[in-house]
Formats: structure tokens, C-alpha cells, sequence
């Protein structure tokens, strides 16, 4: 590769890292060539994995999420502000299905504390040991594959039996959120997360600012099946266009 392409490519992830969504516009004009050399480098870093295109542009790839141990204390006090807008909108509900992840943990200490006598199915260890300090709370465990980074179950077994259940709400967390919908690093997660989404009749991302603008593995939605982002910042740009077409109601929680 030449040293002036090494700069480009450089120069172009700078860019995406304080921006994370770009025009190819906009970059030709920043680093001050023509839109086809853009382009042709922009498809050699989605070629090494560094970036995915969108529509006009480009987006960085979001890195591979660190085991949900090294997670949970990250954002704290955004997600606990997360999880207490959440809570809000599901009281009345019977029935939830609860996604894994930090964040959803987080949920999960809350329903303790503002709700009772609800059921609540989930693949989450982290959730169901969260729930059980409120006897009033039954937790269906789903079955599968132990996935000891996440602490959760996956796979064809855990799809089949999510299959067979319905609730009234959808709680999952996300990796990335892009105008194409939220996604997540594990594809096996993003798996159980779009059957849980299937098997409700209301749905919930919960997931803070940092995954705004965000492309990881496996997209398991499109905003137009999405009824409620719970987040701590407004979402700008295309991804706030992307979320008011697909009528998303987005929930500001208040730290």
C-alpha cells in the first residue's frame, strides 16, 4: 500500500472515530481528493473490516464487546438512569421477555424494587439471579448453550423455546445503534433477541449515548419494529431521522 493511501485510510478513520457517520462528500472534501478515490478506500477498509458503508457513506465498525463481567460497571449511573425510565413504561405488564447484557441487568434491578407479581422469561443468568430478591417475581429460564462471556444461553434451542412463548414487552440491550436499526457483537445473541421481538406485543432497546452511530456483527431489528429506545442522550443526525421514521418513541432518562 503507498504511504499516501496508509495516510488516507488513516485520515478517514480519524474521521469516522470523532464522526462516526460520514458522507463520502464530506470526506473527499476533508482530505481534499475526488469522491471515486474515497470510494475505493473506503471499500479496502470494509474489505479489512474497519468500517461498514451506508447509504452515501460510511460508518466504523464497532470493536468486539469486552465479557459482560468487564461491562457491568461501565456507565453505571447512565444505566441506572436507563433502567429507571424503563420501569415506567411497563407497569400494568404481566409478562416480560428480557434480553442479556449490561444494561438489561440494570432493568432487572429495577423491576425488583417497581414491580410485582410479574413473569418474566429470559436467557440472562445476570437477570434472573437480579429478580430473584423479589419473591413476587416467577423467572422462566430458557435452555440452549451456555455462553460464559455473556452469561447467557444461545441457540437452536433457546429460538425454539422463546417460539412457543408470548409477553407483553421486549427488553433487549444493543452493541450498536445505526439508522439501519440496533445490532449486536454476538450473532447468536442478536438471534434470541429478534425471536423474543417477535413474540410480544411491545419492544424496548435499551442502550446508552455510546452506541449511537455504531455498526456491530449482527442486526436484529429495523427501527420500524422498534416501539421505544430508552437512552440517556437525544440521538442526532441520521440516526435521529432513522428512528423518526420508523416512529420510534425515544425515552431521555434523567441521571
Amino acid at each position: 500500500m503507498s504511504t499516501k493511501k496508509e495516510k488516507r485510510h488513516k485520515a478517514i478513520l480519524e474521521h469516522l472515530t470523532a464522526e462516526p457517520t460520514m458522507r463520502v462528500r464530506a470526506l473527499s472534501e476533508a482530505l481534499e481528493v475526488t469522491t471515486e478515490t474515497i470510494r475505493r478506500d473506503l471499500d479496502e477498509l470494509t474489505e479489512l473490516g474497519l468500517i461498514s458503508r451506508t447509504y452515501g457513506g460510511a460508518m466504523l465498525r464497532q470493536p468486539r464487546e469486552p465479557a459482560l463481567s468487564h461491562r457491568h460497571d461501565e456507565m453505571r449511573a447512565e444505566r441506572e438512569a436507563i433502567a429507571r425510565a424503563a420501569c415506567k413504561r411497563f407497569r400494568g405488564a404481566r409478562t416480560l421477555m428480557i434480553g442479556s447484557g449490561a444494561t438489561t441487568i440494570h432493568v432487572a434491578h429495577r423491576i425488583v424494587y417497581d414491580l410485582n407479581n410479574v413473569t418474566v422469561i429470559t436467557h440472562s443468568f445476570g437477570v434472573a439471579t437480579a429478580l430473584s430478591f423479589n419473591p413476587t417475581i416467577s423467572v422462566v429460564m430458557a435452555p440452549g448453550l451456555y455462553h460464559s462471556g455473556e452469561g447467557a444461553m444461545h441457540g437452536a434451542q433457546t429460538v425454539r423455546f422463546l417460539s412457543d412463548l408470548s409477553a407483553d414487552w421486549a427488553i433487549v440491550g444493543a452493541s450498536g445503534l445505526s439508522p439501519d436499526g440496533p445490532s449486536d457483537a454476538l450473532i447468536e445473541a442478536a438471534d434470541v433477541y429478534s425471536t423474543m421481538l417477535r413474540q410480544v406485543a411491545r419492544r424496548m432497546v435499551v442502550a446508552d449515548h455510546t452506541k449511537f452511530d455504531r455498526l456491530s456483527t449482527a442486526r436484529y431489528a429495523r427501527w420500524s419494529h422498534i416501539d421505544t429506545l430508552v437512552t440517556d442522550k437525544p440521538p442526532v443526525g441520521p440516526l435521529a431521522n432513522a428512528l423518526s421514521d420508523g416512529e420510534v418513541e425515544v425515552l431521555l432518562a434523567k441521571g
